[in-house]
């Protein structure tokens, strides 16, 4: 049984990973729950998979959802916010597999401290590398812990490289859609700004 702490669990890949866990509960049980702000979802998350640990965003929400929970005759796993809470949930001794899948770099240091502590990683949170991708990667060597791309196309060419040997790939090319951006122009391109970004 390989114990989950899901980082993001409220979010369409955090919904996601617990289908999974439903569907596969002999080999998986839920540690920690890591959310937002979304306590409706949260409450029936808990409900469902009885973590023993629950986090949300901040000390507020903290309070709001202990009295959600004992509204509804649930009782409360450990409840934690913030950065620490979403820290200590993810290197807690108890958790074999860490679920990256917080949006932005909010779960950046959770990610890279279980890393560390050689948790199998699930990334679906592209901006952990893309933020720190050079010191994640070296902590995975160091450590040699795995980490499992979950994205679709990420996942896709992590199969195809382990499907054969190192030196047969001299190059390797990820094209884009360009996303909101596809049909625009060079010039058009040069005046957008972060915010459309």
């Amino acid at each position: 049984m390989k114990t989950l702490t899901l980082l993001g669990s409220t979010g369409s890949i955090g919904t996601s990973t617990l289908d999974v866990v439903r569907r596969r509960r002999d080999e998986f049980s839920v540690y920690a729950l890591v959310a937002g702000s979304n306590l409706d979802l949260l409450v029936e998350q808990i409900r469902e998979f009885a973590p023993a640990v629950a986090v949300v965003a901040t000390p507020d929400l903290c309070d709001e959802l202990a009295k959600r929970l004992a509204e509804v005759g649930i009782r409360p796993p450990q409840l934690a916010s913030g950065a620490a809470g979403r820290l200590e949930a993810a290197i807690a001794p108890e958790v074999d597999i860490v679920m990256s899948a917080i949006v932005g770099v909010a779960g950046l240091e959770a990610t890279y401290q279980a890393v560390r502590k050689r948790k199998v990683i699930g990334l679906a949170n592209k901006e952990v590398l893309v933020a720190s991708g050079q010191l994640v990667m070296e902590a995975c060597r160091e450590t040699g812990t795995e980490m499992i791309p979950v994205d679709s196309e990420h996942n896709g060419a992590h199969q195809c490289l382990r499907a054969g040997r190192r030196d047969e790939v001299t190059k390797l090319i990820l094209t884009a859609s360009g996303g909101p951006f596809r049909r625009t122009s060079k010039e058009e391109l040069e005046k957008v700004t972060v915010a459309q970004a």
